[in-house]
């Protein structure tokens, strides 16, 4: 076992604090990374603070991983050391499913992710990018091209991915009509591929001073989301909606808008349920509501290699990981844009906190 340093939640309550622990030792097909950025996603808050049921204790959070390959198991191919390389939201999974040979690692049922899950190598359970170094098997290791800054490609690993997924599975193409909800760590993401993809792209957002932004993220048209009569002018016009928000809200806003045929997909995950959507819109106009999870790896590298031909990254700012606890207050409060991205050089060997 290998000596590492991080950060952790010892209890849904307290502060992360400084965490020493270990990491396996290399396996043949394992790939070492010191990590150099982690990107901090809003789910890090839910699952720190056992908001989905789920936590085991002590948790490292993290799965927007960028770092530098630091040694190689024996039986490993496509990578180098010092290669700059990527980690997403999973690290493992049965490989033999249905899913699995569909490259949606992520629906398997004995999918292995980064953080907060049961660990097969250790019986324990995985931790994540709030350290110094991870051990990752090489299938589920990511190439990061050297056109993409590296701390601002960190957050593609669960961001991108997540909007990515469902704009490519519903095939949204030049010309298509395609509404963001929200604008956030996701929703500055959509924007920005919705454009790169050649959409007519629509940002629904609930404050008015995010639309100069919405616009330079990508938006051609900015909709107050509380408007009834802005909301109305959009009735039934639209192919694809993208909706980010990680709380409950009214979806028949959103379903209305719909052409027939059109879709309405969530990729927010709030801690509450949704209102039920009124049935008849939906059945009027066989318009469809729908759900996505990240992507599987072949897809994360697809999206990857997207961002550097059309010089996509995400809007960071950059953190020392000793401002790990003031950034969840901030983006509980909605601010920061559009991610949080921890320095993790920042992280010495005294763990002063």
């Amino acid at each position: 076992m290998q000596k590492t340093l991080g950060y952790a939640a010892f209890d849904k309550q307290s502060p992360l604090a400084p965490f020493s622990f270990a990491r396996r030792e290399i396996c043949p097909s394992d790939v070492q990374i010191e990590i150099l950025y982690c990107g901090v996603c809003h789910s890090d808050i839910h699952q720190v603070r056992n908001e989905w049921a789920n936590a085991t204790y002590p948790m490292v959070p993290g799965h927007e991983i960028i770092g530098t390959v630091t040694a190689l198991g024996s039986e490993v191919s496509g990578f180098s050391v010092g290669e700059t390389v990527g980690v997403g939201c999973l690290v493992d999974s049965c490989r033999v499913c249905p899913d699995c040979h569909d490259h949606l690692e992520q629906f398997c049922h004995n999918a292995t992710f980064t953080y907060n899950s049961p660990d097969p190598h250790s019986g324990g359970s995985t931790y994540g990018g709030y350290s110094k170094q991870i051990v990752v098997d090489q299938a589920f290791v990511l190439r990061i091209s050297d056109k993409l800054d590296p701390a601002s490609a960190a957050p593609l690993l669960c961001a991108g991915i997540t909007t990515y997924s469902p704009l490519k599975q519903w095939q949204v193409k030049a010309g298509d009509k395609v509404g963001i909800v929200g604008l956030g760590g996701l929703g500055h993401m959509g924007l920005k591929f919705a454009r790169a993809m050649g959409a007519y792209v629509v940002l629904f957002t609930t404050s008015a001073h995010k639309a100069e932004d919405g616009k330079r993220l990508g938006a051609d048209e900015v909709v107050l989301s509380k408007e009834t009569a802005a909301m109305g002018r959009h009735t039934a016009s639209f192919d694809f909606i993208l909706d980010t928000v990680a709380a409950a809200h009214d979806l028949d806003a959103y379903t209305q808008l719909l052409k027939r045929d059109g879709t309405l997909c969530l990729v927010g995950l709030p801690d509450q349920p949704h209102p039920s959507p009124a049935v008849g819109p939906l059945i009027f106009k066989r318009r469809r509501i729908v759900g996505s999870l990240i992507g599987g790896i072949q897809e994360t590298q697809e999206m990857l290699d997207f961002c550097a031909e059309h010089d996509i990254s995400a809007d960071i700012e950059m953190i020392p990981i000793q401002d790990i606890n003031r950034a969840y207050g901030r983006m509980l409060n909605n601010d920061v844009k559009y991610r949080f991205v921890i320095d993790l050089a920042s992280l010495k060997t005294d763990l002063s906190g």
